[in-house]
């Protein structure tokens, strides 16, 4: 509660010979008075005690709950125990009712707002009172009555019932200050409207101090916030609050003084007070205050970038200061803190996308490019294992390929395939022929790679897919001469798709795809469909097309990237 202004009690008041002289009347005990269908009254934010009962001259711990009456508003809340302290709110009002002595009690209570009293001032609600010495508490309010009739209460319990002390013309007069009178006090006033009897309840706040140490100051405030001279963020155009927190030590009487000034220029000869916000005082142990004064400053200009703000706290003792500088806050707009990390998101999310569905092709690419398989040429026995089949042109031309002969020159072929370069000869007639009768001659014979033709090396009576699987294996790579022909060959597509599981398995396989014609190119999707698997492969795996009919200059560039695509180790057979 704050402590507004505080009273300063430096002398020992004398009171009558009846009160502290040994002969004080001892008053009744306890909250006694007849509750039945009684009337409390009790200020806003002001701590009101739920009373107790006295029966069978012992006081009973009753239990309040509020009923329907003044529930409009349906919230609910708990029961109060009698004797228990709550900040009196406008929601409070209300009927209560409990269960004791064997039958039903209840009382009104109702909440009034400060500005409906007819004087209220907020030091009434504190006290502070010296140790040792005779202390005088008045009820708040009191000096606006004509009933002096006033009961005195801390806790449950009357104020005088053990202790030597009395009430005159409604004040509280304790003949000796002890430390547990610190606390709260209660008093009640009987108040009598519309011929209804109401018990006006308020309440005291007192402090019991040593009488040497706080009376006057001892040290000089100590500014807590800021803890230093420091410069603050501002945004031009915005207001901006300048906030000082302040500890002073005890005093009697407490009137803090803390101003902000604006320092034109810095410079603090030429300064101006600036406009100050109510100060908020709280009480701190120990025995202390924390005053909070603010100074807002409505629209922060450029020129104000150029004054210091100083905040000063002062008491008897001394003072303190803290200085403070504006400095522009650069603003970041909010579209770009959250579009970069969104955007980014969205990035990051895309990529997971595409790698998610084009996963089988970029392993693809990875490992038809990048040889990451153990090379174990040891067991390999053919160095390219040739796929392909044999078109109605090619069969009528040749049939089924042999084991080849020694080269003649009678054969244009075999005339070819003796020269280094393939067609650096002029054999015109040569580069008409089929790709599949002369690609054979050109690596077998003129090249010197040992071939893997399935109708040729395969012995006769095992299963077809076991020899593919096992040739593709022993094989350094596998070249497949497509052809619409191709596509729509089963076995064919098989040996394919069997050399693309090799090179996803890790495999060191070479995969080489040979386009017969660039026509070939367009027919994916022959009947029946290709397997989902080659007709992925068929878009990212390594391929050639063959020149058929070109001149001679690209049958040439044709045949030199062909043998930058064998393998560079040539197996070699055990004798």
């Amino acid at each position: 509660m704050p402590p507004g202004h505080i009273v300063i009690l430096l002398m020992v008041p004398v009171f009558s010979q009846g009160c502290c002289r040994g002969n004080f009347h001892k008053k009744r005990t306890g909250l006694e008075q007849d509750i039945m269908q009684q009337h409390y009254r009790a200020v806003e934010g002001e701590i009101f005690m739920m009373p107790c009962l006295k029966c069978a001259n012992r006081i009973m711990e009753v239990v309040w709950s509020r009923t329907g009456e003044g529930r409009e508003d349906g919230n609910e809340q708990p029961p109060f125990v009698c004797g228990r302290k709550v900040l009196a709110e406008a929601k409070h009002s209300g009927k209560y009712t409990s269960v004791a002595c064997g039958s039903n009690v209840s009382f009104h209570l109702q909440v009034v707002e400060r500005s409906s009293l007819k004087c209220f001032q907020p030091e009434e609600n504190s006290k502070i009172l010296l140790l040792g010495r005779g202390g005088e508490i008045t009820c708040p309010g009191l000096n606006c009555s004509d009933n002096t009739d006033v009961r005195w209460y801390k806790g449950s319990k009357t104020v005088c019932e053990k202790r030597a002390c009395c009430v005159k013309n409604g004040r509280l007069q304790l003949c000796q200050v002890k430390s547990q009178d610190t606390g709260v006090f209660f008093c009640d006033r009987q108040v009598n409207e519309q011929g209804a009897q109401w018990t006006f309840r308020r309440s005291v706040d007192v402090t019991a101090v040593p009488p040497t140490d706080y009376v006057f100051p001892r040290d000089p405030p100590e500014i807590r916030h800021p803890d230093g001279s420091r410069t603050e963020k501002v945004e031009l155009g915005q207001n901006h609050t300048l906030q000082c927190e302040i500890y002073f030590s005890f005093e009697m009487q407490f009137s803090p003084k803390v101003l902000w000034y604006m320092n034109y220029g810095g410079n603090t000869k030429n300064a101006t007070l600036l406009d100050l916000e109510e100060p908020e005082i709280k009480k701190v142990e120990p025995q202390g205050f924390k005053v909070t004064q603010r100074a807002i400053i409505k629209e922060v200009r450029p020129q104000d970038l150029d004054n210091t703000y100083t905040c000063i706290a002062s008491n008897t003792v001394g003072n303190n200061s803290v200085t403070i500088k504006l400095e522009k806050k650069i603003k970041v707009k909010l579209p770009l803190l959250v579009g970069y990390p969104f955007a980014a998101l969205l990035v990051v999310a895309g990529l997971g996308i595409v790698l998610h569905g084009k996963w089988l092709e970029l392993q693809l690419l990875y490992r038809s490019r990048f040889q990451l398989g153990k090379h174990d040429r040891d067991l390999k026995e053919f160095d390219v294992f040739l796929s392909y089949v044999w078109s109605p042109t090619s069969a009528v031309v040749e049939g089924p390929l042999m084991p080849s002969s020694p080269s003649t020159p009678e054969n244009d072929a075999e005339a070819c395939s003796s020269s280094i370069e393939p067609l650096n000869c002029e054999v015109g007639e040569a580069t008409q022929r089929p790709l599949e009768l002369l690609l054979p001659k050109v690596l077998e014979d003129q090249w010197g790679y040992r071939l893997c033709l399935l109708e040729r090396d395969m012995l006769p009576g095992g299963a077809y897919t076991n020899d593919v699987v096992l040739a593709v294996q022993r094989s350094q790579m596998l070249i497949c001469l497509l052809s619409a022909d191709y596509l729509s060959n089963s076995n064919a597509v098989f040996e394919l798709e069997s050399g693309v599981q090799a090179l996803l398995q890790n495999s060191s396989l070479k995969l080489l795809l040979i386009w017969t014609s660039r026509a070939s190119a367009s027919l994916i999707q022959p009947e029946p469909p290709l397997p989902i698997l080659v007709q992925r492969a068929l878009k990212v795996l390594p391929s050639l097309y063959w020149p058929s009919g070109k001149p001679g200059r690209a049958t040439s560039n044709f045949w030199k990237t062909l043998r930058k695509r064998l393998p560079d180790h040539r197996v070699q057979l055990a004798h």
